[in-house]
């Protein structure tokens, strides 16, 4: 498949691995969550929308009968699966012969490959697909060869075009969208809030989002939760928002979240993007002459994967926030979740965190003070702010 990226885990954890990620997507989950966890990552799946099925859509059944009524100029098809499902939904109606006879007699600009093949399995041939796969150059070819007075069908995918209908608009053009299928919110949101409080917990390393509506349904549930503001500050510092391409990031980029994006928009480069990525993210400390990296929910020792415990981590984390120095009892408390006011929560945790880490002398007691994070002389100047 084109999408499923042929490089294996580098070393037996994964490169993913320790790593958390958030899965929005409603279609193709499985295949993205897959490819997640054969790196490594312990996934998270909450989608963010559902389906309204092609055959129940009244807006799909109007679109069709509207361009049968009066054939258009021309006709983008933008999604392979989005042009298969509208000629099967005509063809379900009992129009399939009737579209296909009309797409027939017009220009066809394919977005890209996939859906240059889908448009030749109908039995129809593309007058034209840029080699960028990008709806920009798609506009920019009809501005610059001129739309005035022209019908222009444009087959939608449940995905916003940005510009793209109002520049055509602009242009004298008479445009009629083709909506393939609608996104809705999901009809069980349990999934959705419990990604929600994980990312506010910063228990989540990364989102993924494979579609613009699924990026706004989430920012729309965090509004009517009253998380907004707290989620757009975790995207900012703490989780990493990863979006397949341009488009679907623009429901963020709208609340001033910078995203991360492959340079092709697939599903596999979108997962060697945070392959590469979260790694890069890793905290890294040499500690008792060892190298430890701090991941999400696990640390690597040397290379070796080390799970550690959620309370734990908040202590190494409050510790690798001013590495060689002393926090106190006091602080380390407060960092634990919901520990309460006894700080012997904080030597119990401290116990089990030095058992999961294997090598006890990463972390020293300072009697009276506190404990610190046994960094390597060598390194103290390179940590000490």
């Amino acid at each position: 498949m084109e999408d499923q990226e042929q490089q294996q885990p580098e070393g037996a954890h994964g490169p993913l691995a320790g790593f958390t990620v958030g899965v929005t997507a409603a279609r193709r989950a499985e295949e993205l969550g897959a490819l997640l966890q054969r790196r490594g990552a312990n996934v998270v799946h909450a989608p963010a929308l559902r389906i309204v099925p092609l055959s129940d859509d009244g807006e799909l059944l109007a679109a069709t009968k509207e361009l049968l009524r009066r054939a258009p100029d021309l006709v983008v098809a933008t999604t392979a699966i989005g042009f298969r499902g509208w000629v099967e939904a005509a063809e379900g109606w009992g129009l399939g012969g009737d579209l296909l006879e009309v797409l027939g007699t017009v220009r066809i600009l394919a977005r890209g490959p996939k859906v240059k093949g889908a448009v030749r399995a109908a039995g129809l041939t593309e007058e034209w697909s840029p080699a960028s796969e990008s709806m920009a150059e798609v506009l920019d070819r009809l501005l610059t060869e001129g739309v005035e007075g022209r019908r222009v069908g444009i087959q939608l995918h449940g995905e916003p075009l940005p510009g793209f209908v109002e520049a055509l608009r602009e242009a004298g053009a008479e445009v009629v969208g083709v909506p393939v299928y609608r996104w809705m919110p999901p009809e069980d949101l349990g999934p959705v809030d419990r990604l929600l409080d994980a990312a506010l917990a910063r228990t989540l390393d990364a989102v993924t989002f494979t579609s613009a509506p699924a990026a706004a349904s989430l920012l729309a549930r965090a509004e009517a939760r009253g998380q907004l503001p707290a989620l757009l500050e975790a995207f900012a510092h703490d989780v990493l928002p990863a979006c397949v391409g341009p488009v679907t990031a623009l429901p963020l980029h709208a609340h001033g979240v910078d995203t991360v994006q492959p340079e092709r928009f697939r599903l596999g480069p979108l997962v060697q993007l945070l392959c590469q990525d979260l790694p890069a993210r890793a905290r890294v400390l040499p500690l008792a002459g060892h190298r430890v990296e701090i991941r999400g929910h696990a640390v690597l020792v040397d290379g070796e994967l080390r799970p550690v415990p959620p309370a734990g981590m908040a202590l190494l984390r409050a510790l690798s926030r001013r590495p060689g120095w002393v926090v106190s009892r006091a602080d380390l408390l407060r960092a634990l979740p919901g520990a309460g006011r006894d700080e012997h929560a904080v030597e119990t945790a401290m116990a089990r965190l030095r058992t999961a880490l294997g090598a006890p002398k990463l972390i020293q007691t300072v009697v009276k003070r506190g404990y610190r994070l046994a960094l390597d002389p060598a390194a103290d100047t390179k940590y000490a702010n």
